[in-house]
């Protein structure tokens, strides 16, 4: 791979050497992604190819966002523009032995950092789709409604753009909007800190055998919609959950409020990928009617 100029010679400009080989690793389906060895040895791990221009600025901000708290490890930012992301090289190892025990402690006490408002100070992106983050004045502190209607609301009007809106879904989205508070209005919280598209691609396991987050989706809101996310394509053991309640306690009637949070990630995934996901959006929401 040739990388272009500009990448390169800022490479080169934080490293302090020239850059030795480069080749290709896993990245995720949205942009190529690349390791970089410089002369001294240092490695670097790269994102070219963004999409939309602005995903590795927005990418960049949540990481910096969730190393403020530093309570579990995520790549040190180099540097990102609209051309690339640069950030520390993790290096993969095995899973300690009690991984997923430390993962959910870890990832309880990142809950417990918390800000003064629901979202964030900018919109971002939930894989490929605009994610809002910019709540309305009556939004700040009101997590029913910014839950409904920057997540469930905008994803439902993206479906109508893209033509997935049956009878059945408008139905749904309706009796969601009128019943939403009897769903998750019992479980109100301070803003956590999200990473706020946590599945079993987006975590690594590093040299040391523990878990460093990567490829955000940061807000700030309650943190069962972190939670449910995990749980939609597997990936995550008993013991990350039983370590993660131990150590912060959810809320009666979590487990029944859940689909409700999983219905945001698979509405995301009906507008990106299409019609296989319809019949999923319409089993999360008959649960509740």
């Amino acid at each position: 791979m040739t990388l272009s100029t500009t990448i390169r010679n800022k490479i080169e400009e934080k490293s302090g050497t020239k850059i030795k080989s480069v080749s290709s690793v896993s990245g995720g389906c949205i942009s190529s992604a690349y390791r970089i060895t410089d002369e001294n040895g240092n490695n670097y791990f790269l994102k070219c190819n963004p999409s939309p221009k602005d995903l590795f600025i927005k990418e960049s901000n949540g990481l910096t966002e969730l190393k403020k708290a530093d309570l579990i490890r995520v790549p040190e930012v180099i540097d990102s523009n609209e051309e690339f992301l640069l950030t520390e090289f993790i290096a993969s190892g095995s899973r300690s032995k009690n991984f997923f025990e430390n993962f959910g402690r870890s990832f309880a006490q990142l809950h417990k950092y918390t800000g003064k408002k629901f979202g964030f100070y900018e919109n971002n992106y939930i894989g490929s789709n605009p994610q809002l983050n910019m709540p309305d004045e009556s939004e700040e502190n009101d997590w029913v409604a910014f839950y409904f209607n920057k997540r469930i609301l905008f994803q439902f009007k993206l479906a109508e753009k893209n033509g997935y809106a049956k009878k059945e879904l408008i139905e749904g989205i309706s009796f969601l909007e009128k019943n939403i508070h009897k769903i998750i209005g019992d479980s109100l919280e301070p803003p956590s800190l999200l990473h706020g598209d946590l599945w079993s691609g987006n975590y690594i396991i590093d040299e040391n055998g523990n878990a460093c987050l990567i490829d955000p989706a940061v807000y700030y809101g309650n943190r069962e919609a972190d939670l449910a996310m995990t749980k939609l394509f597997g990936g995550f053991s008993n013991e990350f959950y039983i370590s993660y309640n131990d150590s912060y306690p959810l809320k009666e009637g979590y487990e029944y409020r859940e689909n409700l949070y999983k219905l945001y990630h698979v509405l995301n995934h009906l507008n990106i990928f299409g019609t296989s996901y319809y019949s999923h959006v319409i089993s999360l929401i008959k649960y509740y009617i």
